[in-house]
């Protein structure tokens, strides 16, 4: 019987044979719908569970192809359902950022889990030093001490060590000193899940 000769394989382009996850980005989910702003909270809590560090707004609009408006409604959204739900998670912002963390009251069985020591406690220099940059950031060194009337390099150390602040600028004076702020961690320290949860300062003190 003779042989039949077969036709060679069709060659398929380099483009359409990668994976949807080689094209990255919105490239993956070019020419689909943008989500309802009913399903924003779900993608969103995706998103943000996976995220290893806070993310910006802005990223998540984009991400998503919807406004910022829309983002930051659905993030209100879920953070009265994390609260009012009981709920294991919550949802942390400070500025343009937002971040996923377990729940204040989640925090001792947390750190036993993971053999971590989550809530050791601070002195009361530190705790004092980080409530003046809590209420005034962000702020230099020199204003720290000039409020606390003491030298607070041991206690800035510790604080940056432990991730509670971080410099989120300088001043525009001579020596450039850095400015600092309090991080999404300080907030997650002390079970709050924006700065304006911060208590009132009595009238005195403001």
């Amino acid at each position: 019987m003779q042989e039949m000769e077969l036709p060679p394989p069709a060659q398929s382009s380099e483009k359409n044979t990668k994976p949807a996850a080689e094209t990255g980005g919105s490239h993956a989910v070019s020419g689909s719908e943008p989500p309802g702003q009913a399903s924003l909270p779900l993608l969103l809590e995706g998103v943000l569970f996976v995220a290893a560090e806070p993310v910006q707004v802005a990223r998540l609009a984009q991400l998503l192809d919807v406004s910022q408006e829309a983002i930051d409604i659905a993030l209100a959204d879920m953070s009265v359902a994390y609260r009012t739900q009981q709920r294991g998670v919550r949802l942390l912002r400070k500025g343009d950022r937002v971040q996923l963390t377990s729940a204040p009251e989640a925090a001792p069985y947390v750190e036993r889990f993971l053999n971590l020591d989550l809530t050791s406690k601070l002195s009361p220099a530190a705790l004092e030093t980080l409530a003046v940059i809590a209420y005034k950031q962000p702020l230099t060194r020199g204003d720290m001490e000039a409020v606390r009337g003491v030298n607070c390099d041991g206690v800035l150390r510790t604080l940056l060590a432990r991730e509670l602040i971080e410099p989120v600028g300088r001043l525009e004076q001579p020596g450039r000193p850095f400015l600092y702020g309090t991080t999404n961690r300080f907030l997650q320290y002390m079970g709050l899940e924006s700065l304006e949860d911060l208590p009132p300062l009595p009238e005195a003190a403001v």
